[in-house]
């Protein structure tokens, strides 16, 4: 993984060094080398190293602004440092390509050229200590495209920045929420189980079997983002049958869901912290019980509602305890289907609890 990434990431680097190659290839060509050949003379080898050392000039003026006066002062609010720089960068240029001039003894060798050839319009003899005002435009346009260019990478860069650690930070929440369900939701089973054992040898190896299965989808299942619906709502069937196994004729269960499903994939272990607050604070030992869970599906949207009786004596242990799970699905929710959801909880007036959740999948 490290290799691929490593090639990746030259293989960028190279096609980003190629597309500049190519670039001032492409500039240098209109730019230096037309003009020359455009003027119908013998063009001096004088004049082509001034149009070099004009190229060489524009590429590092681009290249300074774009790496070291763009990020390290306009990025950095020091607006003032920055426009001085520029003005600064730009006399620089435009000094070092009128000096050149002389130093090459361009006006008379292009005098000579043109000489040999007939007078044309506009030799460069004839505007000697005209202010370069080509320079000038030039490198004020190289500066406007290296500053514009520099600065919509780097914000683009920092939207990337800013999504890569959002993804991470929703990645390790949904792992340590997930975390946090999972020992809460063993911990009620394996006590179900123990007591069960006591009672019941052969229902207990039947709920043996039903939380390895179910252990299995915590496994293999959760390992990823999403599962399918069908393997999601078959986790909670488990789940209810293995706490049928406990329950006594003063408990009235319903549970339906829907005999033609519509496989969508959903966040996993989604449902179970309603349907295990459900069992374990709408169960009495010596009262009569009602729990009702219905799973509804229409087009893209998928329901869930949980009704459980709830009784004096559990509201504190409910409002105390079974606020972790209940938040951090909340949460779950909030990363994974943000504006995507409505969850309604209501404590009823005739001591039912009520869950109404609805997912927009689409």
């Amino acid at each position: 993984m490290t290799e691929t990434t490593g090639g990746g990431f030259k293989r960028s680097i190279s096609v980003i060094v190629l597309v500049h190659v190519l670039a001032w290839t492409v500039i240098g060509l209109v730019l230096f080398v037309y003009q020359p050949l455009s003027l119908n003379i013998v063009v001096p080898i004088q004049l082509w190293i001034k149009q070099a050392i004009v190229l060489t000039l524009v590429i590092t003026t681009y290249y300074i602004n774009a790496n070291v006066f763009v990020p390290r002062f306009l990025l950095q609010n020091r607006m003032r440092d920055f426009f001085i720089l520029l003005v600064l960068l730009t006399g620089t240029v435009i000094f070092i390509s009128t000096f050149v001039d002389p130093l090459l003894h361009i006006p008379e060798v292009m005098d000579k050229a043109f000489h040999h050839h007939g007078p044309p319009r506009g030799r460069p003899g004839d505007h000697r200590k005209d202010f370069p005002f080509f320079m000038l435009m030039l490198t004020s346009l190289v500066l406007g495209i290296s500053t514009s260019i520099s600065a919509v990478q780097k914000w683009q860069k920092d939207q990337q920045l800013r999504q890569d650690l959002e993804q991470e930070k929703t990645t390790s929440e949904l792992s340590f929420l997930k975390a946090q369900i999972n020992p809460h939701f063993f911990f009620n089973t394996l006590n179900n189980i123990y007591a069960l054992t006591a009672i019941d040898v052969v229902q207990s190896r039947e709920a043996i079997h039903k939380l390895s299965r179910m252990m299995r989808y915590l496994l293999y299942e959760t390992q990823h983002g999403t599962t399918l619906l069908s393997k999601e709502i078959g986790f909670v069937h488990d789940y209810i049958d293995l706490m049928q196994l406990r329950l006594t004729d003063k408990v009235t269960l319903k549970f339906s869901y829907p005999s033609d499903l519509k496989d969508v994939q959903i966040a996993p272990m989604l449902f179970l912290p309603f349907v295990e607050n459900a069992f374990k604070h709408g169960i009495s030992a010596t009262l009569p019980s009602y729990i009702a869970i219905v799973i509804e599906q229409k087009e893209d949207e998928l329901c869930m509602d949980v009704t459980n009786t709830i009784f004096e004596d559990q509201q504190l242990s409910m409002e105390g305890n079974s606020g972790i799970g209940l938040a951090n699905t909340r949460r779950r929710l909030d990363l994974m289907y943000p504006g995507k959801y409505k969850l309604i909880i209501e404590r009823s007036t005739n001591q039912h609890y009520m869950v109404k959740l609805k997912l927009n999948l689409a």
